[in-house]
């Protein structure tokens, strides 16, 4: 359900934990053994005890917001700040690198047009500050109000 919301908070620079179809026992097991917080927009999620009883810090996010929304609402309920983004696809951190190393696996536009390249440390992910980075850190701007 929130697939959206966790590669929108890696963007925001926080290391999120998404996978499609997972039970909630697993999820529930995993956030109290890394320490993460859960989100979730299953309401039975939150009858559970360990929920319930504060020993897994748990947010509800309404089913009804699109993407945006339920960052805006994220982000205003923890009090969340921007840090620099993370691996869109996995959270992991990224790492800047040098032009010249991309040469033979950018794409040539990306290539001509762009001067600053990362490499994500866990997924080893190209990535780079195009149009698309460049649209997502104007729409983080306007909800983390920076």
């Amino acid at each position: 359900m929130l697939g959206g919301l966790a590669r929108w908070l890696r963007a925001s620079g926080y290391d999120t934990a998404f996978r499609h179809g997972i039970d909630d026992s697993v999820i529930v097991a995993e956030a109290l053994e890394t320490g993460r917080m859960l989100l979730s927009s299953d309401g039975p999620m939150f009858e559970r005890k360990v929920i319930r009883d504060g020993q897994l810090k748990a947010l509800f996010i309404p089913q009804q917001l699109s993407r945006i929304e339920q960052l805006a609402y994220t982000v205003d309920k923890l009090s969340l700040k921007r840090l620099p983004a993370r691996c869109m696809a996995c959270g992991g951190e990224l790492q800047e690198i040098p032009k010249h190393s991309v040469l033979d696996e950018a794409p040539p536009l990306a290539y001509r047009s762009c001067d600053t390249f990362f490499r994500c440390k866990r997924c080893d992910k190209l990535l780079w500050r195009g149009t698309h980075w460049q649209t997502i850190n104007a729409r983080l701007n306007d909800i983390l109000k920076l």
